[in-house]
């Protein structure tokens, strides 16, 4: 609603995330460094604890993708299982196949030993692995140690299974439990995720305005950051709430900039339903409850009521548009469409949306039988969902006369969920005959999957025995562009970079007159930008950091939807 106002392409304040808006603070990074340490400390226990809404999500999505290739992840999102779940849930994961013997029901040696048998065997191929459990502070005393039980099994020189679990800051009151003494002795790493200072909830503001579109000076003066870290303590997930209700206050008043009068008024109303972080700890304590409402003038807060009510008719329309109808970028500039262009789009895709039914819950047979046999054929659909029509022909040579370059690889569930874009996959039937199929969303244990006009829920247990982590997506590359840049490299494409590096990190435009080589200055400046994104800080420019940067500057791209907005 007052994106427009302030000149920005989108809210950027929004508390769902988007790896465009990733920011990794001093503490971010050290918790990630732990993380990593963990991988490789001998097996056992690493411990992440941090605030609701601290950051630990992004930094666990930063580990994932610095991952050794030879390691197995699994990563399970809702702990609230029992002892037999839990096991079974990490046996879908690392796709061990088990089954039930004797009659009855299932007991937990069905998947331990299956679970054992798989550990003793990645471990002489060199491989390891890692079994990642967030919201651990929901486990009960059983399930915990039950995971301390399966740490056991060891060789001379390290466990076979490294767990890590990530939660709020009672999963350390948990561990201090006396019952669970012997599992607290096995924490080789354990780090609290402080929030953000004062200094980096600035930063923090600012660069989430940049993504957002800012190109001119602050909207926030210091002693409305000042006093939005007071309120919030940090927190970024508040930051976003307060941030995101004081422009709107601002846009209201019809004013450019937003001060601390604004932050105070906002406060009000946006912690009315939270918690208050000075507030008792005890989780039955009641929250604190404000009664001062807000007072814009009255012109102002009619035309916020008059906004707010299309809000629940516009915001289908933005949130489709947002994931899968992107504008056009121009070939020469990479810049948006203009506002008027972008309006017309929206309103075109929100009547398609209408008409889509929810995903069909099906099985890996059934997805054999409808499956696209060709690969140009899910490439297509694919391109579609980037407003592009690839005609017959190879399908990736057609894509890059339209600016677009296919990424193919085999790096499985984590990198997709990196990457966060929509992704043909490569399965194989009983056969061994491959066949594609789009992926369009995650939701739960399913992955949402296009094909035709038909949209499917397969269960990700039933795709793991039809998929070896084979996919190809697309992504928009720049003007000329040519292949990776590697050092010494120089010619528009580097040029291109050398901009986008100025404006991702707040600094002046380089002359456009000037010879940019990709050089040591110039490769410091990507290493320090994969780092902050959660890639392999390797200072080369390839496909998934050339992805990255499109999403910092605010090139928009088809979003891998994920929850329940994937299958709406």
């Amino acid at each position: 609603m007052y994106a427009q106002f302030f000149g920005l392409k989108q809210t950027p304040f929004s508390i769902a995330p988007d790896p465009r808006y990733l920011f990794m603070s001093e503490r971010h990074r050290e918790a990630l460094a732990h993380l990593l340490y963990g991988v490789g400390g001998g097996g056992g226990f690493v411990v992440l604890t941090g605030e609701i809404g601290a950051g630990k999500t992004t930094v666990c999505r930063c580990f994932l993708e610095q991952i050794p290739r030879r390691c197995n992840v699994a990563y399970i999102f809702n702990p609230k299982l029992t002892v037999a779940e839990l096991l079974k849930s990490v046996c879908d994961e690392f796709r061990i196949p088990y089954e039930h013997q004797g009659t009855g029901q299932a007991t937990i040696k069905d998947y331990v030993d299956p679970l054992n048998e798989y550990l003793l065997k990645t471990h002489a191929v060199g491989q390891n692995n890692v079994l990642i459990i967030d919201e651990a502070q929901n486990l009960s005393s059983e399930v915990l140690e039950q995971l301390r039980l399966l740490t056991n099994l060891e060789t001379s020189e390290r466990k076979l299974l490294q767990i890590m679990l990530i939660g709020q800051p009672e999963l350390r009151t948990m561990l201090a439990r006396p019952e669970l003494a012997q599992l607290a002795q096995r924490v080789i790493a354990h780090f609290h995720l402080e929030a953000l200072s004062e200094v980096e909830t600035g930063q923090y503001i600012q660069h989430r305005l940049s993504v957002a579109g800012l190109n001119r000076g602050k909207l926030f003066d210091n002693k409305a950051v000042r006093r939005i870290h007071e309120l919030t303590h940090g927190v970024p997930r508040r930051i976003n709430l307060l941030c995101d209700r004081a422009l709107l206050g601002a846009y209201a008043e019809s004013k450019n900039r937003v001060d601390k009068t604004i932050v105070e008024k906002a406060s009000h109303e946006v912690f009315q339903t939270l918690e208050p972080l000075d507030a008792p700890t005890s989780r039955g304590a009641s929250a604190r409850k404000h009664s001062f409402k807000l007072k814009w003038p009255p012109l102002a807060a009619g035309a916020m009521v008059f906004l707010m009510s299309g809000l629940l008719v516009a915001v289908g329309a933005w949130l489709f548009q947002r994931h899968y109808a992107p504008l056009k970028i121009a070939t020469k500039q990479a810049a948006v469409t203009a506002p008027a262009a972008a309006a017309s789009m929206v309103a075109s895709q929100a009547s398609k949306a209408a008409n889509t039914t929810a995903p069909v819950p099906v099985d890996a047979h059934q997805i054999t039988q409808s499956a696209y046999r060709q690969e140009k054929d899910a490439l297509r659909a694919l391109a579609t969902l980037w407003q592009v029509t690839l005609n017959e022909g190879d399908a990736c040579q057609l894509a890059a006369q339209q600016q677009l370059a296919c990424f193919r690889n085999s790096g499985g569930l984590s990198l997709i969920k990196q990457l966060e874009r929509p992704v043909v996959l490569m399965l194989h039937d009983e056969r061994e005959q491959a066949m594609f199929a789009l992926l369009t969303g995650l939701q739960g244990q399913s992955a949402i999957l296009q094909i035709e006009s038909h949209r499917y829920a397969l269960p990700l247990s039933a795709l793991a025995t039809m998929w070896r982590g084979d996919f190809t997506t697309l992504w928009h590359t720049p003007p000329t562009y040519r292949g990776k840049i590697l050092p010494g490299n120089t010619g528009p494409t580097v040029d291109w970079l050398a901009a986008q590096l100025a404006q991702i990190n707040h600094e002046p435009a380089p002359i456009t007159s000037h010879k940019q080589v990709f050089g040591a200055p110039m490769q410091a400046k990507v290493y320090a930008f994969q780092l902050s994104q959660g890639l392999k800080p390797d200072g080369v420019v390839g496909a998934t950091t050339f992805m990255q940067i499109n999403r910092a500057i605010g090139i928009p791209e088809p979003i891998l939807l994920t929850g329940q907005a994937a299958t709406r």
